[in-house]
């Protein structure tokens, strides 16, 4: 019996290690061969107000290094509350197409702010944030790029034993609690979200290695 059991946790364990990611199909994205990304205001799924002008903030240079212009988030964001659209789900909700004509942008990335919370637990404090991409062309609205990314940290990740380590621990957590490093988590995740292998973005027209990079994509 103790035998089966653990020839079974092996197996389990075996198929976690091969769970990587299926490569996305980038065909799509391939025929659109966007030049410019125009990124609308986010939806907040959060009970944090302010994510959304936080996460605005960390967008524009991830998505300039590889190689896209970015319109100004600024700028976008005045536009379209003249156009009738100050409201990120009223933006999410309009035809892209005539987002982008509003602009002259061959694409429309739109994020939604899945999760943005801190949570102190005794001497811990742990910091997600969850964050959804979805980038489509404005000729078509056709989406040619999607992506999910999390990241985390805890606060408990060691702080030396006895009474002098818990109250390390203790002050660690409660600072992060106090002021949790949102827009760090936030850069973290676009990073990942934009340049992992093979799920990120395809290098852009302006990215010094994008030959390269494309051919090394193809099959």
């Amino acid at each position: 019996m103790i035998r089966r059991i653990l020839v079974a946790l092996a197996l389990m364990a075996g198929l976690s290690a091969c769970a990587v990611p299926q490569a996305k199909n980038y065909e799509a994205f391939a025929a659109a061969d966007p030049y410019s990304i125009l990124v609308v205001p986010p939806v907040n799924k959060s009970i944090d107000a302010m994510a959304g002008e936080y996460l605005s903030t960390t967008i524009a240079r991830p998505l300039a290094n590889r190689g896209y212009y970015v319109f100004p988030v600024n700028l976008v964001r005045r536009v379209l509350e003249d156009d009738g659209l100050p409201d990120p789900d009223m933006v999410h909700d309009a035809d892209p197409t005539h987002v982008g004509q509003l602009f002259g942008a061959d694409t429309v990335l739109y994020i939604t702010i899945e999760k943005w919370t801190a949570k102190y637990i005794v001497l811990n404090t742990s910091v997600e944030v969850d964050i959804s991409y979805k980038l489509k062309e404005t000729a078509t609205g056709t989406t040619i790029w999607e992506h999910r990314q999390i990241a985390q940290y805890q606060t408990n990740q060691g702080g030396g034993g006895g009474v002098a380590g818990l109250i390390v621990q203790a002050v660690a957590a409660a600072i992060a609690k106090a002021k949790p490093d949102y827009i760090g988590l936030a850069r973290q995740a676009n990073r990942a979200a934009f340049s992992a292998p093979e799920q990120g973005l395809p290098a852009g027209p302006h990215f010094v290695q994008r030959a390269t990079e494309r051919d090394m994509a193809k099959p």
